[in-house]
C-alpha cells in the first residue's frame, strides 16, 4: 500500500483509483498522518457487510452445553 501527500493526490487521481480498482489501496496523508485509504467499492461493499462478533455467534449453530461453563469467581489480582 502506497502513502500519497493529499497535496500530490490531486495531481494523480486517476492512478489512484485505478490502483484501488486493481486491488492496490492508497493512503492519502495530510500532513505526514495518514488520514483516507482508498479502496474499490467491491472492497468498501465486502468490510462494511462484516457481521459483529455476536451475530457470529448467533449463527454458528451452538447448542445449550456447546461451550464450557463460565468461570463465576472473583477476578484474578495481578500478584506485583
Amino acid at each position: 500500500m502506497r502513502t500519497i501527500r493529499l497535496g500530490d493526490a490531486d495531481a494523480i487521481p486517476s492512478t489512484v483509483v485505478d490502483d484501488a480498482a486493481n486491488g492496490m489501496p492508497s493512503i492519502i496523508a495530510r500532513g505526514g498522518e495518514p488520514e483516507v485509504v482508498v479502496v474499490s467499492f467491491a472492497e468498501w461493499e465486502r468490510l462494511s457487510t462484516v457481521p459483529s462478533f455476536g451475530r457470529l455467534l448467533m449463527a454458528s449453530g451452538l447448542e445449550e452445553g456447546d461451550l464450557p461453563e463460565r468461570n463465576r469467581k472473583g477476578l484474578r489480582t495481578a500478584g506485583f
